[in-house]
């Protein structure tokens, strides 16, 4: 493999990361955000009030994207095995 080839890899690593983390971490930007928004609104500066509701929803979002996390991970995965058993 080529210099190319090896960045391409590299790049698609990334990339695949970002699309198993975007799901959940756009989740816990939306809650957190909406927490905080009703927290300055009432005036409630309570720790609990903003981590207790972003891990509960952000572990019903992993089990809502768990399908779409793993096809693309196995998408991936057949890619990068295919690849390396073509390497001569």
């Amino acid at each position: 493999m080529g210099f190319d080839e090896n960045i391409e890899m590299v790049r698609l690593a990334f990339y695949q990361v970002l699309m198993s983390s975007g799901p959940f971490l756009g989740t816990a930007l939306a809650i957190g955000l909406i927490i905080g928004i009703i927290q300055a609104a009432t005036s409630i500066q309570e720790m609990t009030l903003s981590f207790v509701p972003k891990l509960v929803l952000v572990i019903f979002a992993m089990g809502f994207f768990a399908s779409f996390f793993i096809v693309t991970l196995t998408d991936y995965f057949a890619f990068i095995f295919d690849t390396i058993s073509g390497i001569d």
